[in-house]
């Protein structure tokens, strides 16, 4: 589905006019427009369902070395930066890192396409945990493994800038799919990994 740009131009400046400003001042004439562009951008992930966004980033690399029950080794990405907007209270989520893991099977990703994943799931409006739900999601059906791991450390505008007003709190939270869920040893292998 795509983003309705006049839609958006409409409702900002009605929300001008709400806050009581006038939307045909100078400085805001053009607001509704620039706005409706940026919501186009950073809500391009809104766009798209996770199986789509499995297909345009489904570049793989077959290895004849992974088979599938004698290998343990895990593939980390880790500091991937993103943001969000909090579904909430429509806040910025910032200063996200994510870290990517899993055991291959017989497909490896290529790892630009992890962080364009990551990218693309943090543009909707989201929950910190559905994020990590997502990408796992699609991890697990780009690289057919089970076996995946999310890790997301950020700070949220809803929490930082109204509210409460706590700067500089962080929420981690992770996703856990398969052996990553079930086995602790391979939990205190990823956490290690991620430090």
């Amino acid at each position: 589905m795509a983003v309705d740009i006049k839609k958006i131009e409409e409702h900002i400046r009605g929300i001008l006019i709400a806050l009581g400003d006038d939307p045909d001042r100078e400085g805001l004439k053009d607001t509704p427009q620039r706005v409706a562009k940026m919501y186009q951008e950073v809500f391009e992930g809104m766009t798209y369902t996770n199986d789509e966004i499995a297909e345009m980033f489904n570049t793989t690399f077959e290895e004849d070395s992974l088979i599938e029950g004698s290998n343990n080794d895990i593939v980390l990405m880790k500091n991937i930066e993103i943001f969000s907007y909090c579904e909430h209270h429509l806040a910025l989520m910032y200063n996200m890192k994510v870290a990517v893991a899993y055991i291959p099977k017989e497909k490896v990703i290529g790892l630009s396409k992890i962080a364009r994943i990551a990218d693309m799931v943090g543009r909707r409006l989201q929950l910190q945990e559905r994020i990590g739900t997502d990408i796992a999601e699609i991890i697990q059906q780009v690289t057919e493994s089970e076996d995946v791991a999310i890790i997301i450390k950020g700070e949220h505008g809803c929490m930082t800038s109204r509210g409460i007003q706590k700067p500089g709190t962080k929420t981690l939270t992770t996703t856990l799919r398969g052996r990553f869920k079930e086995d602790q040893m391979l939990q205190h292998q990823l956490m290690m990994l991620y430090k």
